[in-house]
């Protein structure tokens, strides 16, 4: 008996000591479909987004030693490029290659993609290893898989479960007159919270994000769309602005009915 697809936001920890990174996330298509979307020309499809940067063109020669490559732009225009070496390759069920990118200073890593049926789909786990002594990097990446395992999932997954519901989230910041007088620190935060959002936009929960002009004193809206409502506190809770621990906190109440946009 196969294990039931859980329709949850992807999760991902980083293990800074050791250098490395966990990620998870369930997918309602078959592994095969899943392996192919990781492995072929199909990431330019899904892996990027306009707001952060989106990958433009991906080649890959699938054998174990063949090299593969991927191209971009950032939001800024400013191109990027990856790339590595596929270490093992057992469609549809494994695939692990290298990863290198000039941003993260050249460095190589390896990550491995786990594809396992369970009930509905696909659990896919990724081990992303390799940062040893670099704790900002693992950091950074792993909020970085939790973008691109969401975006993976929109992609792939049909979109809007019958059993989606709905939360409205509110914002409230440590004063009223803010954002008119935020610190250093808190337009630093405000800054990952905006990049935050965005990712989990495309392919994830986030359906808007924005701040509100209340006269009296802007706050921030957000409405998500969660298949496990389980996953809301943690959700809230990874936002830069909340870990930043700044004063600010989340307000949320379940909406009884929604009408979407389709």
């Amino acid at each position: 008996m196969t294990t039931p697809i859980r329709k949850q936001v992807p999760r991902s920890v980083a293990d800074v000591t050791g250098g490395t990174i966990l990620a998870t996330v369930d997918i309602a298509a078959p592994p095969e479909r899943v392996f192919q979307a990781l492995s072929t020309a199909e990431v330019v499809q899904w892996w990027g987004s306009a707001e952060l940067y989106q990958t433009t063109e991906w080649t890959g020669d699938l054998r174990v030693g063949g090299a593969w490559t991927a191209r971009g732009k950032g939001a800024d225009g400013v191109a990027f490029s990856v790339g590595g070496e596929f270490l093992e390759v057992s469609p549809p069920r494994k695939l692990v290659h290298t990863w290198k990118a000039a941003w993260d200073g050249d460095h190589v890593t390896t990550i491995t993609y786990l594809l396992d049926p369970v009930e509905g789909g696909t659990r896919l786990t990724l081990r992303h290893e390799g940062f040893a002594g670099r704790p900002d990097s693992c950091a950074g990446h792993a909020e970085g898989w939790e973008r691109v395992l969401g975006w993976l999932r929109g992609h792939l997954s049909p979109a809007a479960a019958a059993g989606t519901k709905y939360f409205f989230c509110r914002l409230v910041p440590p004063r009223s007159t803010f954002p008119a007088d935020m610190t250093a620190a808190e337009a630093k935060a405000m800054k990952e919270h905006a990049d935050y959002w965005r990712g989990h936009a495309r392919g994830g929960p986030a359906v808007v994000f924005g701040p509100v002009g209340d006269p009296k004193g802007t706050w921030g809206l957000g409405v998500l769309a969660l298949d496990d409502e389980r996953d809301l506190p943690a959700l809230l809770a990874g936002d830069p602005v909340i870990r930043a621990e700044l004063g600010m906190r989340y307000e949320t109440l379940p909406m009884l009915s929604a009408i979407v946009r389709s």
